[in-house]
């Protein structure tokens, strides 16, 4: 009986250990979840945000983006879009703040190919953007590029990926 009850007790202790691990030290690819889930609640907003929020808000989004990010789109029926630069994803983000009421915004169906030195990896993804009290949605594929620089994961490449119609 006393042995049962200390193996029992090292295999509890054991599975507190590898539990505490991996909350403590995710790996890259949960890190990198974690963030494009952060993203995308950045970039949805609500009907009712001030000025001040509106700008803290589009701040906090574009600090996922390396200083040099290239983001191309293709929006359904609006043609293609290219943005370079934080600049660039700020002033295109305040102005679809302004033009929409609401927003927002989910990553769906995240696959992650990280590359062999682990400080870079590719995410392709479905996003999902619909306005409140519309019953359409808009979806569409995309591929990220994330770096991590200086210690954090930030996107450096972002484009629409054409699927078959």
């Amino acid at each position: 009986m006393n042995k049962l009850f200390r193996l029992i007790l090292v295999v509890a202790l054991l599975a507190l250990g590898v539990w505490l691990w991996t909350v403590l030290c995710p790996g890259p690819e949960r890190i990198i979840r974690k963030r494009l889930a952060q993203v995308a609640r950045a970039a949805s907003f609500g009907p009712n945000e001030g000025t001040l929020s509106r700008l803290a808000n589009v701040a906090q989004l574009a600090g996922y983006f390396s200083a040099d990010i290239e983001v191309k789109i293709e929006a359904l029926g609006r043609g293609q879009h290219t943005f370079s630069g934080r600049d660039e994803i700020t002033q295109a983000a305040l102005a679809a703040r302004s033009a929409a009421g609401a927003l927002n915004v989910e990553f769906l169906d995240v696959g992650m190919t990280m590359a062999p030195d682990r400080q870079s990896a590719v995410a392709d993804l479905t996003a999902k953007a619909a306005v409140p009290g519309q019953k359409d949605f808009e979806v569409q594929e995309m591929k990220f590029v994330l770096k991590k620089i200086n210690g954090e994961w930030l996107i450096t490449r972002a484009e629409t990926v054409k699927t078959f119609r």
